[in-house]
Parts: C-alpha cells; sequence; structure tokens
C-alpha cells in the first residue's frame, strides 16, 4: 500500500483537495462540461440497472450476460473509430453530438417500453445509445486537459469529474429504484432521455480556447488515423500497464453487472428493487471515496493509488461470496465503488498526461474500446462460472482476479509514479518560462516528453553568432552570459531561456551565449518548439511579442547571416 501522508502536509492536502471544487466551480466552461458529465452518467447508470431487470425478466442471468455483451460490442467497434474526429473537430461539439443522439435513442427505447413492443426494439435502441455514450467519456477527458493549465489543476478537475462520476453511480440506480417502486421501467428510460438532452444543452455552452491537435494528413486515410491511438501505446509503456490493469479492472465491472442482478434477487433475496438499491451502495461508496480521492491532489503516488481502485473491483466479492447477507452485500459493493473513485483521478489523469496531445481522443477512445470488450466478457464469462461451480464460488474465483493483478504489476506502478514526479519538475521549470505561460497543460506534456538535458561547463559557449539555430533552452541552474559582436548584453539565470528568435525566424544565432558558470539546460529541437505555438492561437500570439521584445534589446552589426537583431 502506497506510504500514509505526513501530518505535516495534511493541511496542505485539504486546501489542495478544497480548491479542486472550487476551481470547477468558478470556471464556467469547466462547470459546464462537468455538469454535464454528471447528466450523462446518470442517464447511463439508470439505463444499465433498466437493462439488467429487463432481460432478467425475459432469460435469467444468460440473458443479462449476453444483452450485456451484444450492447458494448458495437461501442468498443465505434470507439476508436470515431474519436478520431475529436483529435480534427472541436471537441465539445462531438459531446454535444452524442448527447443528442444518446437522447433520442432512450426516448425511442421508453416508448417500446411503454407501448410492450418487441425486446429486439428495446435492446437495439439501447445499443445505439451505447454506441453513443462509449464517446462521451473519451472525448470528455481529452477536453479537460485544454481547460486546464496544471498537472495540479488536471488531477482536481479529474477528482470533481470522479466525484460527480460516483454521484451518478448513485442517483441513476436510485431514481431507478424510486421510480420502480412507483412506477415501470418506460418511466425510468424517459428520465434518462431528459438527463441526455440537459448533457447536450450544457455542452453547447462549452467553448473552450481553440487548439489543433492533429497532425496526421487526412491522405493517410480513417483506419490510419484511427490505429494512431494504438500506436501511441504500444510506444508508452506507462499506457500499456494501465491499458493492462484497466482491462483486468473492467473485466470485473462486466462481472458484477451480473453478480449484483444474482445476489440482490436469488442469494440475499432483495427482489428487483434490490437491483436498484445495491447499485446505490455502489455509487454512495464511490461518492463518498471521491471527497477522499480528492485529497490526492498534488500527490506523487497516483499510479499506486490507481492500483488499489483497480485491486477494490475485486477483493469485496471474495468477501460476499464467504459472508453473503444483505448488510455485507451493501458494505462490500460500497467498497467497489470506493475503488472506482480511485480509478478516476489516478487512472484518467495519467493517461491524460502521458498520451500524446494529437493523439488523445484516440488513446481514450481505444480506453472506452478495452473497457466495452472487457465488461462484456466478464458479463458473459461470469453466468458460465457460476454455473460451472456455484454463485457463491464464482464470487471468490473472479473477485480474486484483479487484486492478482495488481499484486504482479506493482513495482512498474512505483516506477510509473518515478517517472511523473520526474516530469513536474521539468513542467515547473517550463511554466516559469514566460513563452510558455499561456499553453494549456497538454501542449507542455508534449513539450516536457522531447526536453533534452545538457551541461555545459564554465567558459564554454552554448553557441556562437552566427552558428544555425537548432535548438531552444531553458537553464535549470547556473549563470550565462550574452555577447552580440563582443560586447556583454546581459546574463542568464535560472528559469530564463533563449535561443527562440533564430527558431521563430529561421535567421542564424545572433549572439553568443557562453556559460559564466556550470551550466544545466534543459533544450527542444526545433520542430517540436515550432509545432507548439503553430497549433495555438494563444500561444503564437505570445512568441510573436516575445520576438518583438527580443529585437530590441541588441541590434548586431550588419553582416553575412545577420539578418535580424536579438539577445542569442
Amino acid at each position: 500500500m502506497p506510504p500514509s501522508t505526513p501530518p505535516g502536509r495534511s493541511a496542505a492536502l485539504l486546501r489542495a483537495a478544497a480548491g479542486a471544487f472550487v476551481a470547477t466551480w468558478r470556471n464556467p466552461q469547466l462547470r459546464r462540461a462537468q455538469l454535464a458529465f454528471f447528466g450523462a452518467w446518470t442517464a447511463e447508470w439508470a439505463v444499465t440497472v433498466v437493462l439488467g431487470i429487463y432481460a432478467y425478466q425475459r432469460g435469467g442471468a444468460t440473458e443479462v450476460g449476453v444483452v450485456a455483451l451484444v450492447r458494448v460490442l458495437p461501442a468498443a467497434v465505434v470507439a476508436p473509430l470515431a474519436t478520431q474526429y475529436a483529435d480534427r473537430w472541436p471537441r465539445e461539439k462531438v459531446l454535444v453530438a452524442v448527447s443528442v443522439v444518446r437522447a433520442v435513442s432512450v426516448a425511442a427505447a421508453a416508448w417500446a417500453v411503454l407501448a410492450d413492443g418487441p425486446a429486439l426494439a428495446v435492446y437495439g435502441l439501447i445499443t445505439l445509445s451505447s454506441a453513443a455514450a462509449v464517446l462521451f467519456r473519451p472525448v470528455h477527458s481529452a477536453l479537460l486537459p485544454s481547460l486546464s493549465s496544471t498537472a495540479r489543476e488536471l488531477a482536481g478537475a479529474n477528482v470533481v469529474r470522479g466525484a460527480l462520476d460516483s454521484a451518478a453511480t448513485l442517483a441513476g440506480p436510485l431514481i431507478t429504484a424510486v421510480l420502480l417502486a412507483s412506477g415501470g421501467l418506460g418511466r425510468v428510460l424517459v428520465v434518462a432521455a431528459v438527463a441526455s438532452g440537459w448533457s447536450a444543452a450544457l455542452m453547447a455552452r462549452v467553448h473552450p480556447d481553440a487548439i489543433t491537435v492533429e497532425d496526421v494528413g487526412d491522405a493517410e486515410g480513417a483506419v490510419a488515423r484511427t490505429l494512431g491511438g494504438l500506436r501511441a501505446v504500444r510506444a508508452q509503456p506507462g499506457l500499456r500497464l494501465l491499458f493492462g490493469l484497466i482491462a483486468a479492472q473492467t473485466f470485473m465491472r462486466g462481472a458484477v453487472t451480473v453478480f449484483i442482478v444474482v445476489v440482490a434477487i436469488e442469494l440475499v433475496d432483495l427482489g428487483d428493487a434490490g437491483v436498484g438499491a445495491l447499485n446505490a451502495y455502489l455509487g454512495a461508496g464511490a461518492l463518498l471515496a471521491s471527497f477522499a480521492a480528492s485529497l490526492l491532489v498534488g500527490t506523487s503516488r497516483l499510479a499506486r493509488w490507481f492500483g488499489v481502485g483497480a485491486a477494490l473491483w475485486g477483493a469485496p466479492l471474495v468477501v460476499i461470496g464467504l459472508f453473503p447477507s444483505p448488510a455485507t452485500a451493501a458494505v462490500m459493493l460500497a467498497a467497489v465503488g470506493a475503488g472506482n473513485a480511485l480509478i478516476d483521478v489516478g487512472g484518467f489523469t495519467l493517461i491524460a498526461r502521458i498520451a500524446p496531445t494529437r493523439a488523445m481522443a484516440r488513446v481514450f477512445g481505444l480506453v472506452e474500446s478495452v473497457v466495452a470488450l472487457s465488461v462484456g466478457l466478464g458479463a458473459v464469462v461470469t453466468p458460465l462460472v457460476m454455473e460451472a461451480v456455484g454463485l457463491r464460488t464464482a464470487l471468490v474465483v473472479l473477485g480474486l482476479l484483479s487484486p492478482v493483478a495488481v499484486a504482479l504489476s506493482w513495482l512498474r506502478l512505483r516506477a510509473l509514479d518515478d517517472v511523473m514526479v520526474r516530469r513536474d519538475g521539468e513542467l515547473r521549470i517550463l511554466r516559469g518560462v514566460p513563452l510558455f505561460d499561456v499553453l494549456p497543460l497538454p501542449a507542455l506534456e508534449d513539450i516536457a516528453r522531447q526536453l533534452d538535458h545538457a551541461v555545459v561547463p564554465a567558459g564554454q559557449p552554448v553557441f556562437s553568432q552566427g552558428d544555425a539555430g537548432d535548438r531552444f533552452y531553458v537553464v535549470v541552474s547556473g549563470t550565462a552570459e550574452v555577447v552580440g559582436d563582443g560586447v556583454p548584453i546581459t546574463t542568464l539565470g535560472p528559469g530564463e531561456s533563449f535561443g527562440e528568435i533564430a527558431l521563430l525566424r529561421s535567421v542564424p544565432r545572433t549572439a553568443t551565449v557562453r556559460a559564466v558558470t556550470d551550466l544545466r539546460l534543459e533544450s527542444l529541437r526545433c520542430e517540436p518548439f515550432l509545432a507548439v505555438f503553430t497549433r495555438s492561437r494563444r500561444g503564437e500570439g505570445a512568441a510573436e511579442a516575445r520576438v518583438d521584445e527580443l529585437l530590441d534589446r541588441f541590434a548586431p552589426r550588419p553582416g553575412p547571416g545577420s539578418t535580424s537583431a536579438s539577445q542569442e
């Protein structure tokens, strides 16, 4: 388990936790995006509970599992194919379209249920809703970083979204349970359709600062663009680790979907309404744990806490299998919900920070595809295991899968935390550079991934006047002197930068930069440096302002290759 927080940091963590919620509320764009997520996921949980009961009434546990798999299979295909467009089109508009499709399809399913229409029509409409719903979380996840300026703020946004996800996990089943006590399944679907429409209305009012993230040409075609998410995952060991544990955790999520129905009706004798009640306990545990998870904002152990969350999607089921009772089922499912809160803050923050900006929506789309397939597989396998070994033994056997997977991955999770600690240090350096301060977090993460470290001994030049410009530099420690035409111009210390004019104006170096003391530098090659400022309107404006400021400082004597002026 991750070590406990030192007492001296408790007050700072509490302030960070509260700050996450305050920052979301004060930012109108972020507030609308988060409330839209709440509406979408309240609807999704209500539909999930209704579908489980509807299928169980017609074919028992086997039909619950089959329908769950059929429901998610189209989603598994749609997510990686469709999220390529969220890397090319405004992500907020994609979310509006998704919410409209969900509202219409769920409303049609409600009509089919109320009119006692064919079950295939109900299943088909809800499957269409699910195919649209699977796009909401990845596109929303790719949108949040562009509304955040720091890694801490992104973690806070994911904490808030996790809390809202948990609240939806509670609200959806709770609303379903209340409506089922006084009405039928169709009424629940009507409410779910209204919630999806509300989500669309909120997202229509979200207008983030534009940043172009796609750098794959149209000539590559849809398939090649779709595979960009898979290529990004294969290239990053941290992403591969997270994806493996997500697959194990969501397999158990599919198993839990079946277990809740059968446990409520057969094992602890709570009836149909008990299905909604046990799902509500799942949501209640997630909601309470979300507030505890807010203390993780700013922590350096998100990967390990993510692992703890994945393990909690299995271990409590073992307890239910060994000690079955209504109280045990309620408490243990609340513990499963607590794991969901840790998954949200750890997993989604880490993926957003590791995945390249140009493919972020596609990476999150691949997450949803893996989730859909794993949930469906878990839902189909669980009835087979139950039939082979019995309900209680199945709870124990399947409940051990995710804890074992986490135990085998623990050292790699610790190593990933160490990588992110180093990244945080690089981001602090970059955020201190005025040229980068206006950039959104995804752009800074892209820069940090491509930084090179350099040490220049005292007295040696970093580059000389007239050299070709190929890198931008930031001073980490030490002092440098800028000399133009043999005359000292200025000195540079930690946090200051140089080298931008030659890159932005495509001219030779117009000054010499020499180490006064041993210099530790971070450097960035010309291509990624320029790419950042051509993809962001605010970044491009800041770069031009910086150029104008530096050109006023020094005018070198005319000479070959000296067509501009700068401190570099």
